[in-house]
This record gives structure tokens, sequence and C-alpha cells, in this order.
């Protein structure tokens, strides 16, 4: 039993190997190729594998981009929980923190591989108009999942009572989207750093209680 259990747990290993695999090999065709000049046949010589092989992993190369968008949005919702969740801080200084942390985890997630944002922002909304459907709605949960911070942070008193919490979370994530298209021409740390120490000031001059 703890023989077949070991085996499993190899092979399972294995298989999400393997699928790293194809969506770093599919990446690499797209940014080369562009997406839509990219085959699956492509994908699959530059692997090395047939194609019952990749179809064992991905129905087709539009479920790969749908894959990393899922993975994508999976990690954003954990690095926004426990303390960097909404409601865990009381003042504005604990709040600049909790935003400065979100900020250099949500630079890794979306830079760490300059191929992301470049399909996220301008490659996957022209796939077809289901994507683009996917795209604005992963925009959509965004805005809102920011402005639950902004709720929390007028409710508790730290941020101004008249502010526009609709309006100031898309502007807030404009920025970051921004900074995220910039980092497709010049992913370097420090670039990064000076863009999003820029969004902080933005943020807390035009946003903190008076």
């Amino acid at each position: 039993m703890i023989a077949d259990e070991i085996t499993l747990t190899r092979a399972q290993r294995r298989r999400e190997e393997l699928r790293r695999e194809i969506i770093t090999t599919a990446f690499d065709c797209f940014a080369e190729k562009g997406y839509h000049s990219t085959g699956i046949a492509d994908i699959a010589a530059r692997l090395g594998m047939g194609h019952g092989t990749f179809y064992r992993y991905f129905q087709n190369k539009r479920d790969i981009v749908d894959h990393v968008i899922t993975d994508l949005i999976e990690r954003i919702i954990v690095t926004l929980s426990n303390e960097n969740a909404p409601q865990a801080v009381a003042t504005l200084e604990d709040y600049r923190a909790q935003s400065a942390r979100i900020g250099e985890a949500l630079g890794r997630i979306l830079l760490e591989d300059p191929r992301l944002p470049r399909m996220l922002l301008l490659e996957a909304p022209g796939i077809d108009t289901a994507m683009a459907d996917r795209i604005l709605g992963f925009y959509e949960m965004a805005a809102d999942l920011t402005a639950a911070y902004l709720e929390h942070g007028v409710r508790i008193g730290y941020l101004r009572a008249d502010l526009d919490i609709p309006g100031t979370a898309r502007a807030i994530n404009g920025m970051i989207l921004g900074s995220a298209l910039a980092g497709v021409t010049d992913p370097t740390p420090e670039h990064q750093r000076q863009l999003s120490e820029a969004i902080r000031r933005v943020m807390y001059d035009g946003i903190a209680a008076r």
C-alpha cells in the first residue's frame, strides 16, 4: 500500500511537471509566432511529444490560456488572505504596510514571467469573444477585491469618508495593470520597485483621511 502511494505521488508529480513544461513551451511559441499562428504541432514538436500526449493534458491551445488564468486568479486570492485580507488592518500605518506586502507579492506573480502580463493584457482578449469576456470578468473581480479594502478603510476611519469606492478601486487597479504592462518592456526589480512606490504615493496622498 505504501509503495503504491509513493508511486502514485511520483506519477502525479511528473504529470504536473509535464503540464508546466507544456505551458512554458506554449508560451514560448506564442511569444515567437503569436497565439493564432501557433499550432498544437508546433508545441508538441518542440517538446518532442506526440499529439496524443498533449491532448492528455489540454484539450487545445486555448485550454492552456484558460489554465494559466485560473492559476493566476487562485494565486492572487491566496495572496489576499490572512494578514493581507481586507479586514486584517485597523490603522493607516498598517494599511500602508499591508499595501506594500500586497504590491510586492502581486509584482512577483505578474512579473516572474513577462509573458504572463503580455498574454493577459495584450493577447488573450483577442483570442475570441468568450476569452475577452473572461478577461473582463477578471478585471471586475479585481475591482471588487480592491473595493473591499477601501470599504473597510472608510468604515474604520483611516480612509476618507467621501471616497468614491468603485471609481477609486478601478483607478488603483488601472495603475497596477499599467505597472504590469510596463514590466513587459522593463521587468527589472528596480523599475518595478519605483513603480510600486509611485502607486502607493498616489494612493496615500489621494485617499488618506485628513
